[in-house]
């Protein structure tokens, strides 16, 4: 028997049997190392994902439920609605500290914040990405302030103590016009910017050309940051940025044919590489006739749909917003999704950007509710995205 073995083993080209029962092994092991890796490969990938995870789940277990958002609408006033809030520690020690709206941009500035500070490192430069916005935000707060002759104490009332200029934005409070500012943000890439669309501000007389150029700095960065997916979690994100890029020039486009602009007028606040939307169909719709022929031209992408659900409203009302709020929340409905089909991964924390944003928004409308008059609870709610 053994010599029969030994004659197979030889046959085989193996000098002993000793020799051939070690290259069992050694197969053995590489099959074995094989199957490890194949089985640990998706905790390793979700691994840098758990801590993260775990504290955004803690924080949208605080987000506010559509009971305390109907408690909060069927508030007498601006001070109930003050003193509701001072019950939530994330927003009491800034509903004291600042004005209402204030108070509430900067609790979603610091959202932002934890969320960049704690991202895994394969895309955290996206959520870095996305803190410009407090950036932008300032900036475009102390044009404003500037043009219509705010004091330096006044212009303060309106800035964010986050993102990277906030150690900056008392010096930046106390200039006195455009050309002041450009030169107070020497040294970063907004002053480039700015007085890059100086010339359309001076021959306008309009802020509006600032603000766009800022805007479209602050889309395509964050556009460029998620530009390369190596992963599913950042092809999730990349997804989800085109799509706001998509959806932005969508309500510029919409609100462009509102008002009879052509396409020359539209083109200079157009962001290139959205989603769904390449470069070829952004010049089939800034050439669209009208409202309609936008929709129209939207067919084969999933906003059509969309839209075309909206078009009636819009028939109804007149007003562009029913369009803006249909696309709002299709965006709102895709961060859910991105939540439960990457559950271990990139989907909660898009998820909960998302919805904290849609909860500041719906503070700010209930606020505004509040502040004005006329604005039953009917009302408000209609408001709410």
């Amino acid at each position: 028997m053994v010599e029969s073995i030994t004659a197979i083993v030889t046959a085989l080209g193996f000098p002993s049997v000793e020799s051939f029962i070690g290259i069992l092994l050694l197969a053995g092991a590489i099959i074995g190392a094989i199957v490890v890796i194949v089985t640990i490969r998706p905790l390793l990938d979700m691994f840098p994902y758990a801590y993260p995870n775990a504290r955004v789940r803690a924080r949208v277990g605080r987000l506010f439920s559509e009971k305390q958002i109907s408690e909060i609408i069927e508030s007498d006033d601006m001070e109930e609605v003050q003193n509701y809030l001072r019950g939530f520690p994330e927003y009491a020690k800034y509903v004291d500290q600042y004005s209402l709206e204030k108070a509430l941009d900067t609790q979603l500035a610091e959202t932002y914040d934890l969320v960049a500070r704690i991202a895994p490192g394969d895309i955290q430069n996206v959520f870095r990405a996305l803190l410009k916005k407090w950036d932008i935000r300032n900036i475009k707060s102390v044009i404003t302030a500037k043009e219509v002759g705010l004091s330096s104490e006044e212009t303060m009332e309106l800035l964010i103590p986050f993102g990277d200029l906030k150690d900056d934005l008392g010096r930046l409070s106390e200039v006195n016009n455009i050309t002041d500012i450009i030169t107070g943000l020497e040294g970063t890439v907004y002053s480039q910017i700015l007085e890059d669309a100086l010339p359309a501000y001076e021959s306008t007389k309009m802020v509006l050309p600032l603000e766009a150029a800022l805007d479209k700095y602050y889309l395509e960065n964050i556009l460029k940051a998620s530009s390369n997916p190596s992963d599913e979690n950042s092809s999730l994100i990349h997804t989800y940025v085109g799509s706001q890029v998509d959806i932005t020039n969508l309500k510029i486009i919409l609100r462009a044919k509102v008002d009879g602009l052509k396409y020359d007028d539209i083109s200079p606040y157009m962001i290139s590489n959205g989603y769904q939307i390449r470069d070829w169909k952004l010049k089939d719709l800034m050439e669209a006739e009208d409202v309609n022929a936008v929709i129209s031209s939207m067919e084969g992408t999933d906003y059509s749909p969309v839209l075309s659900d909206a078009l009636s409203k819009y028939g109804q009302t007149g007003s562009i917003s029913v369009f803006e709020k249909d696309l709002d929340i299709y965006l709102t409905k895709m961060a859910k999704n991105f939540a439960l089909k990457k559950p271990f991964g990139a989907g909660p924390m898009i998820g909960f950007l998302n919805r904290k944003e849609n909860e500041i928004k719906n503070l700010k409308v209930i606020a505004r509710g509040k502040r004005e008059a006329n604005f039953s609870a009917s009302v408000i709610k209609e408001m709410l995205v």
